[in-house]
């Protein structure tokens, strides 16, 4: 199958893009690279928790974002572009209190000015916990 990344892409520089910021901080552990997807984790825990012991909706965001964007860079020549978040919304449709989640980035729309990316995340039994859309634009440097 052809890939939809304009460079090859390995979870070792996925991992190493991740280091001294966000990513980093909620151990967000990327995982698996598909011709046209991108998976990573994140554990459910002091760290991603709201008061209530469960996991934040914003943790569910930015694992969806660092998805969505890291797969966006992926599909364009960085050496020429970047791309930035324009939108983010995510529904969150099941608490998780402990374990990992797991997302999944896809395409939904690749253009030259715009690309648009679903994100599915999952509980540790495959439950869908939260899905989330990232519309990103795509900037000349």
């Amino acid at each position: 199958m052809d890939t939809i990344w304009h460079q090859p892409v390995t979870l070792e520089g996925l991992h190493q893009w991740g280091q001294q910021n966000m990513v980093e901080h909620l151990d967000i552990q990327f995982t698996e690279v598909g011709p046209d997807f991108l998976r990573a984790t994140m554990p459910v825990d002091h760290r991603t928790h709201q008061p209530y012991g469960l996991l934040h909706g914003g943790a569910s965001v930015v694992l969806a974002e660092t998805l969505g964007s890291t797969a966006a860079a992926c599909c364009v020549d960085i050496e020429r572009q970047y791309c930035v978040g324009i939108e983010v919304n995510a529904n969150h449709v099941r608490g998780v209190r402990e374990g990992h989640v797991e997302g999944t980035a896809r395409p939904l729309h690749i253009g030259r000015s715009t690309q648009v990316w679903e994100i599915k995340i999952r509980d540790d039994e495959g439950r869908l916990v939260c899905v989330s859309r990232l519309t990103l634009a795509v900037m000349d440097r």
